[in-house]
């Protein structure tokens, strides 16, 4: 990943028009967005052709958030080491690849083994683009720039899951993998021609035991929710994993207290802001990574819908998001990152629990606008959260910060996908269900939303004015208090 080009130092990185450089980074948030969307919408039809019950494909799923998980903390340090953009654009040509050897997988664990590949590039690719766009902007431009950033990346889970049940229905599932390559090669394209470098020019060296524990404390730990929410080895395995996830996990603590600069910075949380989103985020993510797993299934197995029928429905919630991609800095400087934060992630998680009274019954119509106001609310609750951590972290703080903000990210929504099997597994081992029945998603979704509503108690804790540069919000004046005229 060398680059003949001299490494320019962040602070000197100032592009024509940050709108062009969110929306080229954008497109490779595009391709990982249609990616798991069209994937969610397919796994029952992958499941019968591999043999295996539809339950398990959520090993599809949790393999390559695994993956991310695993190789996430690196990203940072391997941006300012060889140059965000060589690494942005080398982490786009391996997920390309590791999407040409998903469609040529003729076993669950041979698409298991090539999703982790695609999550190694994932890894790098989402934080370092990321990290590119934060280096470029000013504080100011901070929440428009991740507006324009998220516009392409919201387009993907809308055309994903229609995209992904007409593949399935009248094509292969195969080629829900081969339209990442027409997309992947246009990405390194524009990287190269428009994405300046940038690389800080003492980078910290890279901490191999740090890596090593923490991606193993990471896979431990997702691997140990996995079989948990699968209910392999009668629980001994499960809990043998995360046991191992406290051990590796108790040893990089000790371990980071003693490098100046840890791959994880647990210092970071001793700011405000960014202590409180990743915390508040974390309870709300956790439901969120839930509804790829459970929406689609839902339907195709507890309704009995075709993929097509479940595809036109699956993709409302990002229509929804969509459309208030344009609304959200508005409202941001209106309303303040603590009211959205609080009263935003209410009125999300409550309207995420309507999910679990979704039946066949339902007009398509009636699940379809119910979807759009989730999406709809939800996007200006994230918008929130990924704006705002940012808020007071120093520039030079800013590759780490990205890499532990993304990590636990990608953590959360692999714990929701766990959880949320497990959830779904209790409710049919208790109602005594051969195959899963609407009341037990209903019961996995009212148990993931229940996780959420504590996201909106945590982040009473935020300033009132917390992020104000950002947004533009104002101080509300106060009105002096009206006395009663004293007689004279």
């Amino acid at each position: 990943m060398s680059d003949p080009a001299p490494p320019v130092p962040a602070a000197a990185v100032r592009p024509v028009n940050i709108r062009l450089t969110a929306l080229i980074i954008a497109s490779a948030l595009f391709m990982d967005g249609i990616d798991s969307t069209v994937l969610a919408t397919a796994l029952p039809t992958m499941a019968q052709s591999f043999g295996v019950e539809a339950l398990q494909m959520n090993v599809a799923l949790t393999s390559y958030l695994l993956s991310l998980a695993v190789f996430l903390p690196a990203s940072g340090r391997a941006a300012d080491r060889f140059g965000a953009r060589n690494v942005f654009r080398a982490a786009i040509a391996i997920f390309t690849v590791g999407s040409i050897l998903c469609a040529q997988s003729g076993s669950l664990w041979a698409l298991v083994a090539s999703r982790v590949l695609q999550g190694m590039g994932g890894a790098m690719m989402t934080p370092v683009g990321r990290l590119v766009l934060l280096k470029t902007a000013t504080k100011s431009e901070l929440v428009v720039a991740m507006t324009w950033l998220m516009l392409p990346a919201t387009a993907g889970p809308i055309l994903g899951p229609p995209v992904g049940g007409f593949i399935v229905t009248y094509l292969s599932w195969h080629w829900i993998f081969y339209i990442n390559v027409p997309f992947g090669l246009l990405g390194i394209l524009l990287v190269t021609l428009f994405i300046q470098e940038v690389r800080e020019p003492k980078p910290a060296p890279f901490d191999i035991p740090g890596l090593v524990l923490s991606g193993l404390t990471l896979f431990c730990l997702m691997a140990g929710l996995e079989v948990a929410g699968r209910g392999i080895g009668g629980g001994s395995l499960a809990v043998g994993l995360l046991l191992a996830a406290a051990a590796s996990g108790t040893l990089y603590w000790r371990h980071s207290r003693s490098q100046a600069q840890p791959v994880l910075d647990f210092t970071l949380m001793r700011i405000p802001t960014f202590r409180i989103s990743v915390l508040s985020g974390a309870l709300s993510r956790v439901a969120v990574g839930a509804v790829p797993f459970l929406l689609p299934m839902m339907l195709q197995v507890g309704f009995g819908d075709s993929a097509a029928r479940s595809g036109s429905i699956t993709f409302a919630g990002s229509i929804g998001a969509l459309c208030m991609r344009p609304l959200a800095p508005r409202l941001l400087r209106q309303i303040g990152f603590r009211n959205t934060m609080i009263w935003v992630g209410l009125a999300s998680t409550l309207l995420l629990a309507v999910s679990a009274t979704f039946r066949p019954s339902w007009p398509v119509s009636l699940m379809f606008a119910v979807l759009v106001v989730i999406g709809f609310v939800q996007s200006l609750q994230f918008m929130g959260y990924n704006t705002i951590v940012y808020a007071d972290v120093p520039q030079q703080r800013m590759s780490a910060a990205t890499s532990f903000y993304t990590t636990m990210q990608q953590l959360c929504l692999t714990v929701g996908i766990g959880v949320s099997a497990a959830a779904l597994g209790a409710s049919m081992a208790f109602s005594g269900h051969a195959q899963a029945q609407p009341m037990d998603f209903s019961a996995a979704y009212v148990f993931v939303a229940s996780i959420a509503l504590f996201a909106p108690l945590v982040a009473t804790q935020l300033e009132p004015m917390a992020g104000a540069e950002l947004s533009g919000q104002r101080e509300p004046v106060k009105r002096a208090a009206r006395r009663p005229a004293r007689a004279g």
